[in-house]
């Protein structure tokens, strides 16, 4: 009996293993209308009516029904729509803007396209029996941020100042010091080269920080409380990341040789991490990863694995800027 050959064409990317974050993406495009036509788009005076609160409509039920167009695409929950449009007098066409933002698993790239299209397309539609010499051209993705990108903002695009004015600093950490601290005997003895410490200073450095300090020592009790007491007195960092010792082993005692220096402890961070992590590592309720305030700096502890350093930065970087500013309000401007 021949045996069955399973054949797929087509499939659709598998975002289970992923977190939800803040999505959003502006797309463009533009309309060339004739004289007549732009003049009446321009006064208001078509024949159908005012084609702007239209197109309007039009662009946010594009966005909406994106994924029923789009086969590949994921249905996502819209957080938000915005349809608006600039008229240029000299070339006589309208641009059209549309941005999508969502709290999802995957980009509203193609959602913020497919708004930008359908009202380009509706306002087409009420201008072609005053002018049926219509094109549209330029359609494309202006910027997105949220995901492992980040910010992404399109080199070969003319982009408004109003929509770069609104997207997220990308050096969000500049002119905060932040040290990293990686316990580890393997790494310090040279078994292994240091590569979760490293991944932090080099993530750190390009969202602006000042790296102040890096350094590599054993899992050890006391070594680890002089060592981190030390880094807070000589550097004052707002932030202080230590890597490794935070598992079930005997010999991962980070979290308790700082537990007694914590002032206060901040029990939800190491909910939070372990939580989201969760969506990545069934098992990462066996992590004590967690942290507090040491003198004036806010100490993250996290896992020793590369992987779950990435995955942790990856949850904690987005509200670290504003953890900060909040320490900073509850006294960090003065020396304690």
């Amino acid at each position: 009996m021949p045996t069955a050959e399973l054949v797929s064409n087509f499939s659709m990317i598998d975002v289970g293993g992923k977190r939800h974050t803040t999505r959003r993406a502006v797309a463009a495009g533009t309309i060339f209308l004739g004289p007549n036509a732009f003049e009446k788009v321009r006064d208001k005076t078509l024949p159908k009516g005012d084609c702007f609160p239209m197109a309007e409509i039009a662009g946010v039920g594009g966005a909406k029904q994106c994924a029923t167009l789009l086969p590949m695409c994921h249905p996502l929950p819209l957080d938000q729509v915005l349809v608006s449009f600039e008229l240029d007098h000299e070339t006589q066409s309208v641009r059209v803007f549309c941005e999508a933002a969502a709290h999802a698993k995957t980009g509203v790239e193609m959602e913020a396209l497919a708004g930008a299209n359908a009202a380009l397309l509706c306002i087409w539609d009420l201008c072609k029996g005053t002018d049926p010499v219509l094109r549209i051209s330029g359609l494309e993705l202006l910027t997105k941020t949220g995901g492992k990108s980040g910010v992404w903002i399109n080199p070969d695009a003319t982009i408004p100042r109003w929509i770069l004015d609104r997207l997220p600093s990308q050096t969000p950490l500049a002119d905060r010091k932040i040290a990293v601290l990686v316990m580890s005997d393997r790494a310090s003895d040279g078994t292994y080269e240091d590569e979760s410490g490293q991944y932090l200073v080099d993530a750190l450095s390009s969202e602006g920080a000042d790296v102040c300090a890096y350094q590599v020592i054993p899992d050890d009790y006391e070594l680890i409380q002089k060592t981190v007491m030390d880094v807070s007195e000589t550097h004052d960092p707002h932030v202080i990341l230590c890597t490794g010792g935070t598992g079930p082993g005997p010999r991962d005692v980070t979290p308790l040789a700082l537990a007694e220096h914590f002032n206060p402890e901040l029990p939800g961070l190491g909910e939070w991490l372990r939580s989201e992590s969760a969506i990545y590592t069934k098992t990462a309720w066996l992590s004590r990863m967690g942290g507090g305030l040491i003198g004036r700096a806010l100490v993250i502890t996290l896992p020793g694995s590369l992987q779950a350093v990435k995955e942790c930065f990856g949850i904690f970087i987005e509200g670290l800027p504003k953890a900060i500013m909040m320490i900073e309000k509850q006294g960090r401007k003065g020396r304690l």
